[in-house]
């Protein structure tokens, strides 16, 4: 039977992957964009947007409700993408520590 680790080595796993998460998060950036790429915004792991851009030719006075639109389609498809890209970083997590014995897992992780 494979030993399990003691407390100070769980929490320095719990430590080493919530640092590995931050990292990740910071270096991660997504670009969504929105009116076929004529609103884009570039967004970073922690969902802060880093930059917006948006095409003149889809700036009409007359419509800026559409604009409105375009700029929150854009938000929102950068933050599904942050979403996606955090999920699949997270490789094992979800099955418990991974290396730990039969995939030890606790109750509400």
């Amino acid at each position: 039977m494979a030993k399990i680790p003691n407390m100070n080595q769980l929490m320095q796993m719990a430590q080493n992957m919530a640092k590995d998460m931050e990292e990740k998060m910071n270096s991660l950036e997504v670009e969504g964009n929105a009116g076929g790429g004529m609103v884009k915004v570039v967004m970073n792991g922690h969902k802060s947007l880093v930059s917006l851009s948006i095409q003149k030719e889809v700036i009409d006075p007359e419509d800026i409700e559409m604009l409105q639109d375009l700029i929150i389609a854009a938000i929102n498809d950068a933050q599904a993408k942050v979403d996606e890209q955090m999920k699949s970083n997270m490789g094992g997590l979800p099955g418990g520590f991974p290396g730990m014995p039969g995939g030890l897992n606790f109750p509400g992780m």
